[in-house]
């Protein structure tokens, strides 16, 4: 009998598959038998090729969000039914200095892209009955203001709303969407940050677990948010922090 954690059957896309946060959710998902197709701008061979030598399966594929609908023909007949949002990017300037071009690449990929993607896959899904999840990943910045990354802040603020109202609508079609919020992880965005003495220092010590966060604690969220355990799980923004916003 397959536990109630298990992904067996299902298939999944990651946005943002090649490194970090979306590289660990997708060898989570994997790991717990889904079939990933870890999507991003760059080709995902690093994190197909440490899910299949894992004995999980997974392809690659390009997709380029900064086209908010890149995804709009992507699921129709294809199977999905375990999306995961986590493509993103960041820009920083002071507020009054803030460019409408850097606003708007961030917003793109950041919030409408997101939305974009998320209505094909829950098109599709309600054409064909099929339950399914929405993993959105936000941040700590849809609770804090953060400095100088005001479109970022805004567009984090979006997911979170977007989420819980998404979280509404598709409820009744069997449709969970949830979000998580990551602290401060140990990748390659954070890696100045952990080799600045005193920011590090700072960063550490309000973080009640002592550490910086892996990139597998949100993969290990994600999973659990895809599965049969989380049926029940709906409209929520999941603090992975370690405590921060506790603090």
């Amino acid at each position: 009998m397959a536990g109630i954690f298990s992904l067996d059957g299902r298939k999944a896309l990651v946005t943002g598959a090649n490194t970090g946060i979306g590289q660990a959710i997708a060898v989570a998902l994997a790991g717990q038998g889904a079939q990933v197709v870890c999507a991003g701008r760059r080709a995902c061979d690093e994190t197909v090729s440490a899910i299949t030598e894992a004995g999980g399966t997974a392809t690659s594929l390009t997709l380029d969000l900064s086209d908010p609908m890149a995804a709009k023909d992507l699921f129709a007949g294809a199977g999905y039914s375990i999306l995961v949002n986590n493509a993103g990017t960041i820009r920083r300037a002071d507020s009054v200095d803030f460019a409408e071009e850097d606003w708007d690449a961030v917003m793109d990929v950041n919030l409408k892209g997101l939305f974009f993607t998320c209505q094909a896959f829950g098109r599709e899904l309600m054409g064909t009955g099929t339950p399914g999840a929405v993993i959105n990943i936000a941040s700590l910045l849809s609770f804090q203001g953060g400095i100088r990354v005001p479109a970022y802040t805004a567009s984090k603020h979006g997911v979170a709303g977007v989420t819980k109202i998404l979280a509404n609508e598709w409820a009744p079609h069997g449709i969970t969407v949830n979000a998580i919020a990551p602290g401060y992880i140990a990748t390659n965005n954070t890696a100045a940050l952990r080799e600045d003495p005193e920011r590090s220092k700072a960063i550490l010590d309000r973080i009640p677990a002592g550490r910086w966060g892996d990139a597998s604690d949100i993969g290990g969220t994600a999973a659990f948010l895809a599965s049969p355990a989380a049926t029940y799980v709906n409209g929520a923004v999941i603090n992975v922090d370690g405590g921060w916003l506790a603090r």
